[in-house]
């Protein structure tokens, strides 16, 4: 039950393509999965190679799965070795091309998809702030940053104004994955249909624009914007391109770095304006075209001098007499020191990434990496530090099958011979959590809310 003027404006637009267009929305939408190069290798796909997957063209990371696979129910799933992410969505991080020690910030970032692909491209190196204006919405990013094994990640709850005010000039990329109003998700989400007005799609257009402009004064020379929707709305794709680059000189559109012949170049007649680059630098996928669901993606690089800008103060940290339980866990369990800015919440320690700037004035729920908890006279390492690590990190490690990973996920302890302490827990060599070993049996320390039955 498509709107019926959502359906007047796409076959305006799209002429003789109509036709294939409304096609389909009679096949069911296609199922992918991005593996998480932070964790995943050649290894592992020999591990799943009767999954018969196949390759996203414009991701090398990304893979379409037959349904019936329901591979968020495996408990490499857990392990965060990969994703699952609607293809399309992959191109925007793909054209974003974060590099490693680079300053990044994906601005509307939940759930998580495009922030946990950037941080596979940065290989763990750099400041990645991922922010999320909605509350709950900002949770879940937390916890997908989590499970993906992010190290220097920075989760923030904010609105872009806020952002803007606390880091001029300061970011070499940002992803504007803006909020839309989702025509191109109709197939997958009947919500969006439900929702769906005219009025909307401007309310969009405005705030896209709004978002931008506060992107724009966060960036600096030299530096990219990736915009993004999965709208096809015209209004909220060319239309806030035109209007952003109109109103910023000192910006411009850049090829992307990828071309296919299923993609589709922009559309500047669809909005009265008559910009060839916007023709032929922007991208529309769209799903009579390709295996994926409708997407919009722009790439601006901003050309001019920077400005006397305030500079953005790094965090200071704590003082190191205060991490002596930490260091004692660090000696004894770690084969690694890590490198940063230890912070502290309450009993909670977090490491910060080197330089990372200091977050006074902004809420935030995932300041870097959380390493533990400070109890009486000792440290108890957290399920984030866990799914950082791998087993060449740690003093120990018990590696277990797969069956046995689904009891251990279920909370369950189990049977087994080693060094007395804590051990990491890995499943074919991959990392799933905590056990701490006494006595021959292995202390369950899954997080209870996380806890689930296979």
């Amino acid at each position: 039950m498509l709107p019926e003027k959502f359906l007047e404006r796409m076959k305006e637009n799209l002429g003789d393509a109509f036709d294939a267009f409304m096609k389909s929305y009679d096949n069911p939408s296609y199922k992918s999965l991005r593996l998480n190069t932070l964790k995943a290798d050649q290894m592992f796909l020999d591990f799943i190679a009767d999954w018969n997957l196949e390759a996203v063209p414009w991701c090398k990371e990304g893979y379409y799965y037959e349904e019936s696979l329901q591979p968020g129910k495996h408990p490499y799933h857990e392990a965060g070795i990969y994703y699952i992410q609607e293809a399309s969505a992959m191109l925007p991080a793909v054209l974003l091309d974060a590099k490693p020690g680079e300053t990044v910030l994906d601005l509307c970032a939940a759930p998580g998809g495009k922030t946990t692909e950037i941080a596979s491209s940065m290989q763990g190196q750099g400041i990645l702030i991922c922010n999320e204006i909605i509350p709950s919405r900002a949770k879940i990013l937390s916890e997908n940053v989590e499970r993906m094994g992010i190290q220097n990640a920075i989760v923030t709850n904010a609105d872009s104004e806020t952002l803007a005010n606390k880091f001029p000039e300061y970011f070499d990329r940002i992803m504007v994955d803006a909020p839309c109003s989702g025509e191109g998700m109709f197939r997958k989400n009947s919500d969006a249909c439900d929702e769906w007005s005219p009025e909307n799609v401007q309310l969009c257009a405005d705030r896209q624009l709004e978002i931008l402009e506060n992107a724009a004064k966060m960036l600096k020379s030299g530096g990219r914007i990736v915009y993004s929707t999965c709208t096809f709305a015209p209004a909220e794709n060319e239309g806030t391109v035109c209007a952003f680059l109109n109103a910023h000189p000192e910006f411009s559109l850049v090829p992307p770095n990828i071309s296919l012949d299923v993609f589709d170049g922009g559309h500047p007649e669809w909005v009265s304006s008559n910009d060839h680059e916007v023709t032929e630098h922007c991208i529309r996928l769209w799903p009579h075209r390709l295996k994926g669901e409708g997407h919009f993606v722009a790439v601006f690089e901003k050309h001019s001098e920077s400005a006397d800008v305030r500079k953005v103060k790094p965090e200071k940290g704590i003082n190191p007499k205060e991490l002596k339980d930490y260091l004692s866990f660090e000696k004894n369990y770690l084969n690694r020191k890590f490198q940063g800015t230890f912070v502290k919440f309450g009993d909670q320690l977090y490491l910060l990434p080197e330089n990372a700037p200091m977050l006074k004035g902004i809420k935030v729920l995932r300041p870097g990496l959380h390493l533990g908890t400070f109890l009486k006279n000792r440290f108890e390492p957290s399920h984030a530090l866990a799914l950082s690590l791998n087993r060449e990190a740690v003093r120990f490690s018990t590696d277990i099958d797969l069956e046995t990973a689904k009891q251990y996920l279920n909370g369950q302890t189990f049977s087994t011979e080693g060094e007395k302490g804590w051990h990491l827990i890995t499943v074919n060599g991959y990392s799933l959590g905590w056990g701490k070993l006494a006595g021959g049996i292995m202390k369950n320390h899954y997080p209870k809310g996380l806890r689930k039955n296979y």
